[in-house]
């Protein structure tokens, strides 16, 4: 999967994927948005807008080489951090 993934974003290039990237996570947002006000949308059509975002999301983790292991450490940490702040009133509802 990982070549097929760095053949897809080294054949349309990194800035096209980019404004790719850009797209799909509008087209996700108004997918909620529409779903969430009740509009004519399934959780099928939310869900294949989180794989378009998330297959984009993995061309640039392995066009740029990320570190899995790190960014599952920061992750924890920015979860961490929001459930504290949740817990401390940072955040109003």
């Amino acid at each position: 999967m990982e070549k097929d993934l760095l053949k897809i974003i080294e054949h349309f290039g990194v800035n096209n994927q980019q404004r790719k990237l850009q797209e799909e996570v509008f087209e996700l947002n108004e997918a909620i948005t529409i779903f969430q006000q009740g509009g004519n949308l399934k959780y099928d059509d939310i869900e294949e807008e989180i794989v378009d975002v998330l297959i984009l999301l993995k061309q640039f983790f392995h066009y740029y080489e990320l570190n899995n292991y790190k960014m599952k450490q920061i992750e924890k940490q920015k979860v961490q951090r929001t459930l504290e702040r949740i817990e401390s009133g940072y955040y109003e509802k």
